[in-house]
C-alpha cells in the first residue's frame, strides 16, 4: 500500500500545493522538488530506500524511475501524472484541487483482469500473390514455419516453404487458432524436371496456423481486421507495408496473455426463446464478429473478441458485463475523484473520459497549448466505447457537472452515439456530450468555452448491476419526476401496453418473457406485469398471436415500477359438471358461439357442453359417449391355473 507521494515541479513549471494534496487524499506528501529524475535523483533514491511504497508524482520519466528502482532492488513505483493534465495548464494555478483528486485516484487499488494463456508456435500462413508472397516467405522461413496459399499462377523456385494454390472460402479464429476453409486446393508435386506440377484442385480442404498473413488486396477474410489479434493486412503493392508486416510476424511467436474482456452469464440472455429471436443488440454491434448466436443465448470467444466493451454497453439484461475493469472498479475510481476534488476545495468538476490517443492529445494541449481548465478531471480508460449510459448517468450522480468523451480516430462510435441519446434522455438538462476534435488546441477551446451546468446538490453511490445504477442515478438527477421519463426507441426500459378488446389471455407471452417481466394468476385468468424487469426485448410482441402488445419506451422512476400491476384480467368460466373454475370466460363463450352446432364434434347440444367442463369432466363425459374416443378393444382375460391345468391331458 502507498504510504508516500513524491512531488516535483519540473524545473518549477507549475504551482504544487503539498498540504492541499495530502489533506484531500491521505496520504503522507514530501516536499515539492525541482529535478527528482535528473538533479535531485540521490533524494529520490533515499526517499525510495525508506522502505515505504511511493507514488511518483511524474507521468513522462516512469523508465528512470523503473531503472532506478531496480538498481536499489526494489518494487517497482506507482505513477500519477499531475503535471500534463493539471499542472501545465491556463489555469494552473487554480488546479491543487485536481492534483487532489488524481492523487487519491492514483492510490486506488484496481483489480486484476483474468486473462487466458494464448500459444503461438509460429506456424503461418501468407496468402496472396506469388511475386511478393514468395519473397516475404523466403526471409520467414528463418524464425516460422511457413506455408504460402498463392492466389495466382506463379511458380516457387524453393522449397524452404511450403507452397499450396486454393481459394479461401472463410477464416475463423485469432492468434494461436486460425482455421481456414479452401476451394479448388492444389498441392505441389515437387517431382520431375522443369516446373513444379500440382495436384487435381479439391475442395473442402482446412487447415490451421497460428499467424495468418494476408497480400491478395482485397476484402479481409475476417470482420475488423486490424482488432483481429494474429491476422496480419498489407496492400501489395506497398513494399514498406509489406517489410512492417515481416517484423511483425516474426514477433509473434511464443506465449502470450490474452485479456477475458467480457463474462457471460448465460440465464440472463433474452437472445431468443421457443426459436422465436428477442433481442440481437449484441450481435448486430459487436464489430469483430465474435459473437455468435448458441440457442437461447449467445455465445462470445474470448480469442476473437477485442475489448471495446460495446456488447456490455448495450445489453439491457446485464448478461454481459465488461471485466477489464469491471464497472464496480469505475464506479469507484469516478466516486474518489469527485469526493476528493470537493474535499480538496473544488466545486464543480467535470470528468473527461478518454482512452490512449486522448492521453496523448492531453500531453499535447498541456506542452504546447493552453492544457486542461482546472475544474476538467481526465479518467483514462483503456477503452471508451463501452462507457455507457449507466456509467454516463453514474458520473452525474457522483456528483461531476458535466461528462464528456473523448473520441479517437479508432473509437467505436455505433454503441457510445446510442447510449448518449439515452442518457441524455433520463439525465435532462445535464451535460453529456462527445468530443470529436483531433487537434488538441480544438479540444482545449471547446472545453474553456463550454458551459457548465450546476452540479447535484448531494452526490449519491449509486451500486449494483448496470441497471440498478442507471435507475438509482436517474432518481437522484430527476428528484420531482411524476411521470416516467420518455424514452427513444430501442431503450432497455419501458413497458408494454396491451389492447384488451385483443388479448385472449393465452398467456403465451408469459411463458416467454426472458426476464420474468410478465406474470400470470395460478388462481384467476389475470395477465400482471412488473415494468422495472422489463427488457423492452420485443419477444412479447413478437409471439403474441392476437398482436395486442405495444412496447412503450419509459423509465418510470416510482416505485410502481418495482411492484406488479394488472394489464389484463377477465372472470373464469365456472365448469357446467363440477363447478371447478378453468380458462376465460369470454374465450369459453367465443368457443361455444363458433363451434355449437357446426363442428361435427359438436353437432349436439350434449357433446357442445363438453366445450363448458373442465378437463377431468370432460374425459369422463366422453368415456360415456357410444363413439368414445378413448374406447379400445376389450380387456383379454386374466388366465388363471385351473386355465392350464386344464389343457393338461392327465388332468
Amino acid at each position: 500500500m502507498v504510504t508516500k507521494l513524491l512531488l516535483c515541479d519540473c524545473e518549477g513549471t507549475q504551482s504544487l500545493d503539498a498540504d492541499q494534496i495530502a489533506l484531500a487524499c491521505d496520504v503522507a506528501c514530501s516536499k515539492v522538488h525541482t529535478a527528482l529524475c535528473t538533479r535531485e535523483m540521490s533524494t529520490a533514491a533515499e526517499l525510495m530506500k525508506d522502505g515505504e511504497a511511493v507514488l511518483i508524482a511524474c507521468g513522462q520519466e516512469q523508465d528512470v524511475f523503473c531503472d532506478l528502482a531496480a538498481d536499489l532492488d526494489m518494487e517497482t513505483p506507482a505513477f500519477v501524472d499531475l503535471r500534463d493534465r493539471a499542472g501545465w495548464s491556463e489555469q494552473g494555478q487554480d488546479a491543487s484541487a485536481k492534483m487532489a483528486a488524481l492523487a487519491a485516484e492514483a492510490l486506488l487499488p484496481l483489480p486484476v483482469t483474468q486473462s487466458v494463456d494464448v500459444m503461438s508456435e509460429g506456424t503461418c500462413c501468407i496468402i496472396g500473390p506469388g511475386d511478393v508472397a514468395f519473397d516475404l516467405a523466403e526471409r520467414l522461413s528463418a524464425t516460422l514455419a511457413v506455408t504460402v496459399v498463392v492466389s495466382d499462377d506463379s511458380q516457387p523456385v524453393s522449397r524452404v516453404y511450403d507452397v499450396v494454390r486454393g481459394q479461401v472460402r472463410a477464416v475463423q479464429g485469432a492468434l494461436g487458432g486460425f482455421l481456414i476453409n479452401l476451394d479448388a486446393l492444389q498441392q505441389l508435386e515437387p517431382g520431375g524436371r522443369g516446373p513444379f506440377g500440382w495436384t487435381d484442385p479439391r475442395d473442402g480442404a482446412r487447415s490451421s496456423c497460428d499467424i495468418l498473413i494476408d497480400l491478395t488486396g482485397g476484402k479481409a477474410f475476417v470482420s475488423a481486421p486490424a482488432k483481429r489479434e494474429g491476422y496480419l493486412r498489407a496492400d501489395p503493392r506497398d513494399t514498406i507495408a509489406v517489410e512492417r508486416l515481416a517484423f511483425e510476424a516474426a514477433q509473434l511467436v511464443g506465449t502470450f496473455e490474452k485479456p477475458l474482456y467480457v463474462r457471460m452469464e448465460e440465464t440472463l440472455c433474452a437472445h431468443s426463446r421457443a426459436e422465436q429471436v428477442a433481442c440481437t443488440n449484441c450481435l448486430d454491434i459487436c464489430p469483430t464478429g465474435a459473437i455468435t448466436p448458441a440457442g437461447e443465448h449467445v455465445s462470445i470467444d474470448p480469442m476473437v473478441c477485442a475489448g471495446c466493451g460495446a456488447c456490455a454497453a448495450i445489453c439491457p439484461s446485464t448478461a454481459i458485463t465488461y471485466e477489464d475493469p469491471p464497472v464496480s472498479a469505475l464506479l469507484s475510481r469516478m466516486h474518489i475523484l469527485a469526493r476528493s476534488y470537493r474535499h480538496a476545495g473544488g466545486v464543480a468538476p467535470r470528468l473527461l473520459v478518454h482512452d490512449a490517443n486522448g492521453a496523448e492529445k492531453i500531453r499535447l494541449a498541456a506542452r504546447f497549448g493552453r492544457g486542461l481548465p482546472a475544474d476538467v478531471i481526465p479518467l483514462e480508460l483503456g477503452v471508451i466505447s463501452g462507457f455507457g449510459h449507466a456509467e454516463m448517468l453514474a458520473a452525474l450522480a457522483h456528483g461531476f457537472a458535466r461528462v464528456d468523451v473523448l473520441l479517437s480516430p479508432t473509437t467505436e462510435r455505433d454503441a457510445l452515439d446510442r447510449e448518449l441519446e439515452l442518457a441524455q434522455a433520463i439525465a435532462g438538462d445535464a451535460g453529456l456530450g462527445l468530443i470529436d476534435d483531433a487537434d488538441p488546441d480544438a479540444m482545449s477551446d471547446r472545453l474553456y468555452d463550454q458551459m457548465v451546468p450546476a452540479p447535484l446538490a448531494d452526490p449519491v453511490l449509486p451500486l449494483g448491476n448496470r441497471r440498478q445504477i442507471a435507475r438509482l442515478a436517474a432518481q437522484a438527477l430527476n428528484p420531482q419526476a411524476e411521470a416516467p421519463l420518455p424514452l427513444p426507441k430501442d431503450a432497455p426500459y419501458g413497458a408494454v401496453a396491451v389492447d384488451t378488446d385483443a388479448c385472449t389471455l393465452c398467456l403465451s407471452c408469459v411463458s416467454l418473457c426472458p426476464s420474468g417481466a410478465l406474470i400470470d394468476n395460478p388462481d384467476t385468468p389475470q395477465l400482471n406485469f412488473q415494468q422495472d424487469a422489463c427488457l423492452q426485448c420485443g419477444l412479447c410482441r413478437t409471439i403474441c398471436p392476437e398482436t395486442a402488445i405495444t412496447l412503450v419506451p419509459q423509465f418510470d422512476l416510482s416505485d410502481a415500477a418495482l411492484s406488479q400491476q394488472v394489464l389484463n384480467e377477465e372472470e373464469p368460466f365456472a365448469c357446467v359438471e363440477c363447478g371447478a373454475l378453468f380458462g376465460v370466460k369470454s374465450t369459453v363463450e367465443r368457443i361455444m358461439d363458433k363451434l355449437s352446432g357446426t363442428h361435427p364434434m359438436f353437432a349436439t347440444s350434449e357433446q357442445a357442453r363438453m366445450i363448458q367442463m373442465c378437463d377431468d369432466c370432460r374425459v369422463n363425459a366422453q368415456f360415456q359417449l357410444k363413439d368414445n374416443p378413448f374406447q379400445s378393444k376389450p380387456k383379454p382375460r386374466v388366465v388363471t391355473t385351473d386355465d392350464y391345468l386344464s389343457k393338461r391331458k392327465d388332468h
